[in-house]
């Protein structure tokens, strides 16, 4: 079939190139980079868990941080595939909590942050300055992804790619897979419903609602795992999902023909915080900090396709990479309010889960 005339993320035949020239620029300005990072210092925890989401996203954790990390300090980092805020709170209301970092999006961090669960970053390990966008005094904002339409143009010729047409299943019929999480779907039905992008805000939240009405029957898989949005494209089990560049690009690379439209996408900033009650607090601390490191930051970049949160990371990231990043001032976008989420992340989830099981 042929290729939809969109604009759709892909892969540049210099990618390793790309990479293999950054390595080496990197390794000549690291140096630089981190004269003015955090000390690491030898701690008495011997491992701490860090939450992830699996996949490509693991790969480079593990490549840029966790291993890095490991070597410079002897504290081993277990990634932990589970960012869900409800477990996590179950940890700190009982004082038994065994993930030292959370790793996640921003509605669940700042709705954490709004009900105490996170730990103070300490100023004497933790430096929050040089941020592209500024976070919280218990949580820090890490790198922005965007998510969007994912789907095959080998077998789609004519795909939605934006959230109105994604919505309007009699005239782009396909399976169609979402996440189960409220943030990001009522955004995306709102944007599919009229809603202006520079308007979004504060939802409709009963608008939103209505919206998903439409959309349910033609949902096929309510997707828990960040991989499947991409491989249960890959497996020819659903024709279009919610996905994220940072997932998509990758699959490109491993020789999987998925495309995600650039039309319209949802950005997004991750973040880390350190929970109440750990028992690996400064060691948690030191991660959160190395996590930070300019040059650790944009190892990070260049393995996934996100945008670094610090500054200085920036002028050692490949002009490759840099092709690949989120738009974070496209006008067709929108740039998820997390403040927002913070007041209203775990009342809507809960209607949300009762929602799709009704």
């Amino acid at each position: 079939m042929k290729t939809p005339d969109v604009a759709v993320a892909t892969v540049s035949d210099t990618s390793s190139r790309s990479r293999r020239g950054f390595l080496m620029q990197a390794g000549a300005l690291a140096g630089a980079a981190l004269l003015g990072a955090p000390a690491i210092v030898r701690a008495q925890s011997k491992s701490i868990s860090v939450t992830c989401w699996g996949g490509a996203y693991e790969a480079a954790i593990r490549g840029a941080f966790a291993e890095p990390f490991t070597k410079e300090t002897g504290i081993a980092v277990n990634l932990v595939n589970s960012a869900d805020l409800a477990r996590m709170k179950v940890q700190v209301e009982s004082k038994n909590v065994s993930w030292d970092v959370f790793d996640s999006i921003g509605p669940q961090i700042v709705a954490g942050s709004r009900q105490g669960m996170w730990e103070k970053l300490d100023p004497a390990i933790v430096k929050v300055d040089g941020l592209i966008t500024k976070t919280g005094a218990d949580f820090v904002g890490t790198y922005s992804y965007a998510g969007g339409i994912g789907f095959d143009p080998k077998r789609s010729s004519r795909p939605p790619t934006t959230y109105a047409e994604f919505w309007d299943a009699k005239a782009f019929p396909g399976r169609r897979g979402l996440r189960p999480r409220v943030s990001e779907n009522l955004e995306m039905a709102l944007l599919a419903d009229g809603v202006a992008p520079d308007k979004l805000y504060p939802l409709d939240v009963e608008r939103a609602f209505k919206a998903m009405d439409r959309i349910k029957p033609a949902v096929r898989k309510w997707i828990e795992t960040t991989p499947e949005t991409v491989t249960l494209i890959a497996s020819n089990e659903l024709d279009f999902t919610y996905t994220y560049l940072s997932r998509v690009l990758p699959a490109q690379r491993a020789g999987t023909s998925i495309q995600m439209s650039m039309k319209q996408t949802l950005n997004s900033l991750e973040y880390l915080a350190v929970p109440k009650y750990g028992k690996n607090t400064q060691a948690a601390m030191q991660y959160v900090a190395f996590c930070l490191r300019p040059d650790r930051q944009a190892a990070f970049c260049e393995m996934v396709e996100f945008a670094p949160n610090v500054a200085a990371a920036m002028p050692l990231v490949s002009a490759a990479a840099k092709a690949r990043m989120p738009d974070m001032h496209d006008k067709n976008s929108i740039v998820i309010n997390d403040q927002w989420w913070g007041d209203h992340y775990d009342a809507l989830q809960n209607r949300f889960t009762t929602w799709m099981l009704t």
